[in-house]
């Protein structure tokens, strides 16, 4: 939701594969210039970028660095705005998924997680917010957090409550930056098949009230509607994308 006549741009956080490629893909198809960040990644974000090539073509640059590591979130977003030449949209999807009993967690599991999926978020967002500020863009930012931010689980406290927190940073960003005409937004995704889309899990999708599994496509849709113009009167929420999962009273 880049200013009125300019190009739009965005960056999207673990764009290789899985739930970021659908992003990815959904907003290059909704006429963003997107640039992906990957870690580790290179073959599946060197496909999402040929494949954005060949659908809209443009180019997608590509950046790779350890969100977690000192320095890694603030070079990766000035990298991909100067790549870009600018950035309207941030999409905070990176993250890493892993499960411990509370009394087996180790220091390691925690910080790992936590570096990941809250505070390279968070530094994200100030770097986002402070170009746009200086630039004058009205931009957007969404932050991606689960269903799981809403529901406990076993061996779920590390990266459930990190994506509880996520949220109520959204929430908190957004008061920060609607005097400056940015949204903050969540998307919190379901059970979505990221490993193989064309045969998805029907037993687990048969449990959800919807009667089948998110899509990547089913997020990316979501993030690209929240950062479109018929969004924006809306900032602080998260959206719920999980075909009714959690849903009082649902079985586990």
């Amino acid at each position: 939701m880049g200013s009125t006549g300019m190009e739009k741009r965005a960056l999207v956080t673990g764009g290789s594969r899985g739930i970021g490629r659908g992003i990815a893909l959904e907003l290059a198809g909704a006429g963003y210039r997107v640039a992906i960040a990957h870690w580790r990644d290179d073959e599946a974000a060197a496909d999402t970028a040929k494949r954005i090539l060949a659908e809209t073509g443009r180019e997608c640059p590509v950046v790779s660095a350890d969100l977690a590591e000192p320095g890694g979130a603030v070079r990766t977003l000035n990298e991909a705005a100067e790549r870009l030449g600018g950035l309207e949209a941030l999409v905070n999807n990176a993250g890493i998924c892993r499960f411990a009993a509370v009394q087996e967690m180790t220091e390691e599991h925690i910080d790992r997680i936590m570096n990941i999926n809250f505070r390279s978020p968070l530094l994200l967002m100030r770097e986002a917010a402070r170009l746009m500020i200086a630039n004058g863009t009205k931009g957007g930012i969404v932050n991606i957090t689960s269903s799981r931010a809403q529901r406990a689980y076993p061996g779920d406290a590390v990266y459930g409550g990190l994506k509880a927190a996520l949220q109520r940073a959204t929430e908190s960003a957004a008061l920060d930056l609607a005097p400056h005409g940015i949204r903050v937004n969540a998307v919190g995704p379901g059970a979505t098949e990221v490993r193989n889309p064309d045969r998805p899990n029907q037993a687990l999708g048969a449990r959800i009230p919807l009667g089948r599994m998110g899509m990547p496509a089913d997020i990316g849709k979501a993030v690209a509607w929240l950062l479109s113009p018929e969004a924006s009167y809306i900032t602080g929420i998260g959206l719920r994308v999980d075909g009714g999962l959690i849903l009082p009273g649902m079985p586990e």
